[in-house]
């Protein structure tokens, strides 16, 4: 069975975004549309402060998260910031299940996971029959975690710090037989 849905997962820090935007960079140079969302930790003077959402294909901009958000779902010192989380990740998600051959999904985590809106996308995304890449978070447990890792075409990657320069170009190999087995008629 080809394996579509290709879970990327590590310890904090290892590098899986990085990891993610390699091989979403290799598949567009290669010609395929890629969208979907990124978040990205974001830093003032060397301390983080919060995570980005940014949608990969119409680079719109939100915040999954900051230290100084007043409101919504508290993880550690952070409070997720739930109309972002839907109207800019979740929405990503969708607008790519309708525009591109390929989903990208970083990550499915603990403050991502309050958004149904956001479940509902990444359920779609796995659902609709194409390529998703998925960042899943290390200890996260949810039972839309534990769907995406028991189905028989999913294939999960754990980053390392041994293997991290190197992991990208398995994964788009991967990648890119499901691509070349979906554009071939199959």
């Amino acid at each position: 069975m080809q394996k579509r849905v290709l879970l990327i997962t590590g310890n904090p820090g290892v590098g899986k975004t990085t990891l993610i935007l390699k091989i979403v960079e290799a598949l567009k140079v290669k010609g395929y549309n890629v969208g979907g969302m990124i978040s990205r930790e974001v830093r003032s003077c060397g301390t983080r402060v919060g995570f980005e959402i940014i949608d990969l294909t119409s680079n719109k901009h939100g915040w999954l998260a900051h230290v100084n958000q007043k409101s919504g779902p508290q993880v550690g010192k952070y409070h997720v910031n739930m109309n972002d989380l839907n109207n800019v990740g979740a929405e990503a998600i969708l607008n790519a299940l309708e525009n591109c051959e390929v989903i990208a999904i970083d990550e499915v985590g603990p403050m991502e996971l309050f958004s149904e809106k956001f479940k509902h996308a990444v359920e779609e995304a796995v659902k609709s029959g194409k390529l998703v890449l998925a960042v899943i978070h290390w200890k996260a447990r949810d039972t839309l975690i534990a769907k995406l890792k028991a189905r028989k075409d999913t294939e999960t990657f754990t980053v390392t710090l041994e293997n991290r320069d190197t992991l990208h170009d398995t994964i788009l190999e991967k990648a890119e037989e499901f691509l070349a087995y979906v554009n071939s008629g199959n």
